[in-house]
């Protein structure tokens, strides 16, 4: 598990409100992926069809869940391939390295992963003398800035393209230039060479194929290609829900991902490796390895969150979320951010450290109203407030403050004359201003704006007299 957690979300949380840079930066968000969906979908009138297939797809999947995952295992190992299976981060990371440790590999290429993230396999090779390259632009650039990623689809969309400037000047000796083809131009020079200095390349997975053992990867820059192809060896880290019948539902599912993602019909790149290189083929490793993380994702096919496993990790959710909008996502503390992060963390981590996430919602619905495999992600969040109200995890004045309105709620008569006089006394507390600017035990409000006081009469109170 990433050295990150989801304690301190509201102190981050705050901090990000007040960084203009990251506004700056979230803006662009804002302004590109979701109209970009939005055209992306109005040219394809079955997209609602669609969505439905892709969920039936996911949902199949779920229930034969072992029996598909046995199936993979034998046609990878019926191709020279061998899938190794992982019940936490740190049996998925010990696999890695011992892996990595036969091959001898002094240096790996990565392409983008969130599993890698998600069990912290860059920290773990440093600390075992392995250099990890990122290969992916984004994830290269947070590499050199020390930090984790920000967004599922563009892990550095965080940072403007001064700071991204000045980073590459830093790290690569060169004169600055806010270029963006300059920029890419160099990425694209120190890369190139770690590539041929690769022993191991290491890829997450978009989909795994059942019916095959192939494992599909989608990327708009090749790098998928290069880590797989170059090296001697090849390490694909996946988690178990991303398993497919056959290649068409997986094609069923990237037509959803990337209309979802960035507004593409496809990726600029769809690759698709079936175990080690063959006598006939020109490239690709020798040895070929898969890694299966559970890391408790079979303790949520019989529950409450089954439906967050038929997550495709489109990020769609986060480009509609307000919430991530105006945060971003290291405020979350998790490797998984925005709503599919605030369900997902409190398995990864407990409830117990990321009781802040599920309530950092406004239940707008937009994240359920975009995702393109329909996860209820609304219910879902609401299903963590209430887990965490049962383990006593609330504040002791929140749950006083619940069992005092639960008190009035339960006693109309009680309740109206509560109400009446809360409102009254507000009202002479705004005066002819007609607001409030501090409040106690509404801090949280009144600290960033003012509080809208009642008019002097409640809606009970106007619909007995008889006022429409």
């Amino acid at each position: 598990m990433s050295g990150a957690t989801p304690v301190g979300f509201r102190d981050r949380a705050r901090e990000a409100l007040a960084d203009p840079t990251l506004r700056e930066a979230l803006l662009s968000i804002r302004r590109g992926w979701p109209h970009a969906r939005a055209r992306a979908i109005a040219r394809l009138p079955e997209f609602d069809a669609l969505r439905d297939h892709g969920r039936a797809i996911k949902d199949h999947v779920l229930a034969h869940l072992d029996l598909y995952l046995e199936r993979f295992e034998r046609a990878v190992t019926a191709s020279g391939g061998s899938v190794h299976w992982a019940r936490d981060a740190a049996e998925a990371r010990r696999l890695v390295l011992e892996i990595c440790k036969r091959a001898g590999a002094r240096t790996v290429t990565k392409s983008k992963s969130m599993i890698a993230e998600e069990i912290d396999l860059n920290a773990w090779l440093e600390a075992h003398g392995i250099v990890p390259v990122e290969t992916d632009l984004g994830e290269y650039i947070i590499q050199l800035a020390g930090q984790r990623p920000s967004h599922l689809v563009g892990p550095a969309v965080h940072m403007t393209r001064e700071e991204i400037t000045e980073l590459f000047a830093r790290h690569h000796g060169t004169p600055p230039s806010e270029r963006a083809e300059e920029l890419v131009a160099e990425a694209r020079r120190v890369l190139r060479q770690r590539y041929l200095e690769a022993d191991v390349g290491i890829t997450g997975a978009n989909f795994l194929i059942a019916e095959s053992g192939s494992v599909i990867t989608v990327t708009n820059e090749g790098n998928a290609e290069l880590t797989h192809g170059l090296p001697r060896t090849q390490i694909v880290v996946a988690s178990i829900e991303k398993i497919v019948p056959t290649m068409e539902e997986a094609f069923t599912l990237l037509r959803l991902l990337a209309r979802s993602a960035t507004g593409q019909e496809f990726s600029t790149y769809t690759t698709v490796v079936t175990g080690p290189r063959r006598a006939e083929d020109l490239d690709g490793p020798e040895a070929f390895h898969v890694v299966l993380l559970d890391n408790g994702r079979s303790g949520m096919i019989g529950g409450t969150l089954r439906s967050m496993l038929r997550c495709i990790r489109c990020g769609a959710c986060l480009n509609h979320c307000p919430v991530y909008l105006a945060v971003g996502g290291h405020a979350y503390g998790s490797v998984y951010v925005g709503p599919m992060g605030a369900v997902l963390s409190p398995v990864l981590y407990g409830i117990e450290k990321a009781r802040a996430l599920p309530e950092a919602s406004s239940f707008c619905g937009r994240c359920e109203e975009v995702c393109p495999v329909r996860i209820p992600l609304p219910a879902l969040l609401r299903y963590w407030r209430e887990e965490a109200w049962r383990r006593r995890l609330a504040p002791p004045a929140a749950r006083w403050g619940m069992r005092l309105w639960r008190h009035l709620a339960l006693r109309p008569g009680l309740y109206r004359v509560a109400s009446g006089l809360v409102a009254r006394v507000l009202g002479l507390l705004a005066g002819r201003r007609g607001a409030l600017r501090r409040l106690p035990l509404a801090g949280g409000w009144t600290g960033s704006r003012d509080l809208p006081a009642p008019e002097g009469a409640t809606f009970t109170s106007l619909y007995r007299k008889g006022v429409r």
